[in-house]
């Protein structure tokens, strides 16, 4: 499994992906999950990826080498789409290609056919925008009052981006939420884990501010990991304990009566 996660705020994209795949207990690899498309002043493309590692592989390969586009027959590439949502048309299209030649395979050795994609960033002269593209191809896009989306192991994260990301936060603050987010599936869930890749992208500056790969032992992330549990700490034992004990001298109480 993973967990890769997208936040789009008015500053600008934030994508994030863990780097672990395991196919069974004794067999857990690394392998980068966050890919860019970028030609700096045209167009910064990044996407992350979840799900089967040999047809999330394949899905990139194609949208660089080209995918038959089935009005004209020509090849068309990643590279050359003319705005994010073609080019989000294109991955949906590159998942049903790889569908068709592998699902069969995969169903003949019960294997699930399992890929999801997170498709963010900005072709020049249009807009930043962030995709979540699903197995069947189709895909929903983030709004200002959902400015995050998340593939994989997602729901460890959720909570902490659904309390602390609005489309006003800072970029950078929002890179820190994120981290916080992949902290909290990391604690709950083995399947993810570090190193952990991470991209910022300032709108419209049509080129990557920040790329970079947060190893173990790395110390922000460290540090940020032992701040945050000793902040929820003492969260926890500030709040007031809650007043639903039974009162000093009171007889217990059999089934709520």
């Amino acid at each position: 499994m993973t967990y890769c996660a997208g936040v789009l705020v008015q500053g600008g994209l934030v994508m994030i992906a863990d780097t672990r795949t395991n196919a069974g207990l004794d067999n857990i690899s690394t392998y980068r999950k966050l890919h860019r498309f970028v030609t700096p002043g045209d167009r910064v493309l990044v996407l992350t990826t979840a799900g089967n590692l040999s047809v999330s592989q394949t899905v990139i390969s194609l949208l660089s080498e080209g995918t038959e586009n089935p009005d004209t027959g020509e090849l068309e590439t990643i590279q050359e789409a003319p705005t994010m949502f073609r080019a989000a048309q294109l991955i949906g299209r590159a998942i049903r290609r790889v569908r068709s030649v592998d699902g069969p395979g995969l169903a003949e050795a019960d294997l699930r056919f399992d890929v999801s994609i997170l498709f963010g960033g900005q072709i020049k002269e249009g807009p930043m925008r962030l995709y979540m593209i699903y197995s069947a191809g189709n895909f929903i896009e983030c709004s200002h009052d959902a400015p995050f989306l998340q593939v994989g192991e997602h729901k460890y994260g959720k909570p902490i981006l659904d309390r602390a990301v609005s489309h006003e936060t800072d970029l950078y603050d929002a890179l820190k939420i994120a981290l916080i987010s992949m902290d909290s599936t990391m604690r709950s869930n083995l399947s993810v884990g570090l190193p952990i890749d991470i991209l910022v992208v300032r709108r419209d500056a049509i080129e990557v501010e920040l790329e970079h790969r947060i190893e173990i032992g790395e110390p922000y992330f460290h540090d940020l990991r032992e701040r945050w549990s000793t902040a929820l700490r003492a969260a926890h034992m500030a709040i007031p304990t809650p007043p639903y004990g039974r009162a000093p001298g009171a007889k217990r109480q059999r089934n709520g009566f």
